[in-house]
């Protein structure tokens, strides 16, 4: 392939022949490529030349535990059943494995039969090994840590009534520092949703009224020490969103209130309906957050999550917002504090 690629040569061939990790093929007759563009080698470790003499060399890379299914797929778009995307693993000549993800697009003739499949296989080895470590801390942040903390609480709140009135607060600091390492584990979890669902998230209409008031509602529990004030009424309108919008409000929040300096926190909540989206301002009267640090607050920049300043809560609410095509910033609150202002499209 400088002529590693074989059969016709399509005019984008070149620009696939630059993609590591990405290949190109087409077929037009079941059982038998036209053209196999450069990157087939570098995924299947087999020299496209040799798949082009002998198909099986393909079928019999794929993996054991794969090969029936992805045979079927295959079979089911040289039928023309379906277009058709599928991953499967490949184990190469050396032993090593990868990971395939393959899309399958089915040309039709002016009869509206199959006359060409298409196909573009792209390695996400990668993807799939951070998807493991995703679920592996999922798993210890939800089930480990969280129950551990469970029976650290347990025996600290039967500790109450052994202790004396000069050192119970020393108790309620172990108290307040397990609760928030359990509210840290909710943060972490939707946080590893978030990145394991990869690019793609459901957007659906879903109302925001309802979902202020429900976390307004637990947020006042959590925090009696806070005020929580709604300025004017919440309307009655449904925004972007899905499940995870309940956590960016969740998170901003919370916030407001564990990075406040007052004795008596107060958080405001207005929500302006207006003709494409809408705006939700949380303000707070606490020591607010400096310009230069504004966008850093977010994990916004190059180095993310890493930014000086950033919390896992507000990288989340940042990472949310935007797949929900909306925007979220921090501005000043005067006298003191700041205002986190999000904005969402309207989708009533």
């Amino acid at each position: 392939m400088s002529n590693s690629s074989l059969g016709q040569r399509p005019d984008f061939q070149d620009l696939f022949d630059q993609l590591d990790g990405v290949a190109l093929w087409t077929v037009s007759a079941p059982g038998e490529f036209d053209y196999i563009s450069a990157g087939f080698e570098d995924i299947w470790g087999i020299p496209p030349e040799a798949v082009m003499d002998d198909i099986t060399r393909l079928l019999d890379a794929i993996h054991p535990e794969d090969r029936d299914r992805v045979r079927q797929n295959i079979e089911a778009s040289a039928q023309g059943a379906h277009d058709e995307a599928y991953e499967g693993r490949v184990v190469r000549p050396d032993g090593s494995v990868r990971w395939v993800l393959t899309r399958q697009v089915l040309l039709r003739d002016d009869d509206g039969d199959v006359s060409e499949v298409v196909g573009i296989c792209t390695d996400i080895t990668e993807q799939k090994r951070r998807e493991r470590e995703l679920e592996l801390l999922n798993r210890i942040v939800r089930h480990d840590i969280r129950n551990d903390m469970g029976v650290v609480l347990g025996w600290a709140e039967m500790l109450e009534d052994h202790v004396d009135d000069d050192r119970s607060e020393y108790l309620q600091k172990i108290l307040d520092s397990g609760e928030h390492v359990v509210e840290l584990t909710e943060v972490a979890r939707d946080y590893v949703e978030t990145i394991a669902s990869n690019e793609s998230v459901t957007i659906a209409s879903v109302p925001i009224r309802s979902i202020l008031e429900t976390e307004l509602s637990i947020r006042k529990e959590s925090f009696p020490e806070a005020a929580f004030v709604v300025a004017g009424a919440l309307p009655d309108v449904e925004v972007a969103g899905n499940s995870m919008l309940s956590s960016v409000f969740r998170n901003l929040l919370n916030n407001a209130v564990q990075h406040n300096d007052k004795d008596a926190p107060r958080v405001e909540i207005s929500c302006t309906a207006r003709d494409d989206d809408v705006e939700i301002r949380i303000a707070d009267n606490g020591p607010g957050i400096p310009d230069d640090r504004k966008e850093l607050a977010f994990g916004k920049g190059e180095r993310g999550l890493g930014s000086p300043g950033t919390g896992i809560g507000l990288y989340l609410v940042d990472t949310l917002v935007t797949r929900y095509g909306g925007s979220v910033r921090v501005e000043d609150n005067e006298p003191t504090g700041a205002v986190f202002v999000v904005e969402l499209p309207r989708t009533d």
